[in-house]
């Protein structure tokens, strides 16, 4: 039997500590334009809700490459197990070249010139002066900032269409601007100026579409700007679904010879 005072007690208590809660996560409500000096962190984790929580993806994606002189189509089938595999097969009319991305590092290989590449991100990385990892490259497929929200500090840049939010204290690497949906709060850009250089690397996740409760991208446009020559890649995810199991195929051919970079 419950005494009455302990009652009493539990009575009040209960609502003073539900705004208690309520004052320690502010809610991040959908809005037609964004906040002016919404609470950052708030925000973050209403942006991590909607994060894709997929274990295999399957797609198809139509790949149109352009350097502002010739522009180019493959068809790439893409396969992706979280954390663990990045696997593409490239084709034109006839399969031309397979890639596989781990965590270890990074292997191609490629038909026309029986070539192939079996090494770490420096494949990667060396260009760019980055330090891109396994995680970036899914991140950037499954529509994910390249930075978490919750490490470090970040600043609201005001704007009228999106939360604009760009990191705060150390300036090294990559300083990335990100850009959001105030309706949906999903990654719409991010971009990034690259170290040591004037040339800018900007990712727009232009459409994207809703698999089994999960929000993943339908079109993303990658594009390098600043150099001796401006070049993008519109990746159109024309087929995606999140299969039970996968496989992924790799076997470099004999006779193939392997290159540096």
């Amino acid at each position: 039997m419950i005494h009455h005072k302990s009652f009493y007690r539990f009575v009040i208590l209960v609502p003073v500590l539900l705004v208690f809660a309520t004052c320690k996560s502010v809610a991040v409500l959908p809005t037609k334009k964004p906040i002016k000096k919404v609470d950052i962190s708030a925000l973050a984790s209403k942006i991590k809700e909607n994060y894709p929580k997929v274990n295999k993806v399957r797609s198809r994606i139509r790949a149109v490459y352009n350097d502002g002189k010739r522009q180019q189509q493959v068809i790439v089938q893409l396969r992706i197990e979280a954390q663990k595999t990045i696997w593409m097969s490239a084709s034109m009319v006839i399969p031309i070249a397979k890639l596989l991305i781990t965590q270890e590092g990074v292997s191609f290989y490629e038909k026309f010139q029986k070539n192939y590449f079996k090494g770490n991100f420096d494949l990667i990385n060396d260009p760019f002066n980055t330090t891109f990892s396994y995680e970036d490259v899914e991140r950037l497929l499954l529509g994910k900032p390249f930075l978490d929200l919750n490490v470090g500090k970040w600043k609201q840049i005001s704007n009228p269409q999106y939360y604009i939010l760009i990191p705060q204290g150390s300036k090294s690497g990559f300083q990335p601007t990100l850009f959001f949906d105030p309706t949906t709060f999903l990654l719409k850009e991010q971009r990034f100026l690259i170290p040591g250089g004037t040339q800018n690397l900007t990712v727009k996740y232009i459409n994207h579409q809703r698999i089994q409760g999960e929000y993943l991208p339908q079109q993303i446009e990658i594009s390098l700007a600043g150099g001796e020559q401006n070049q993008s890649i519109l990746l159109e995810f024309t087929k995606t679904d999140l299969p039970g199991t996968l496989s992924f195929p790799f076997d470099i051919p004999e006779g193939y010879k392997q290159i540096s970079f």
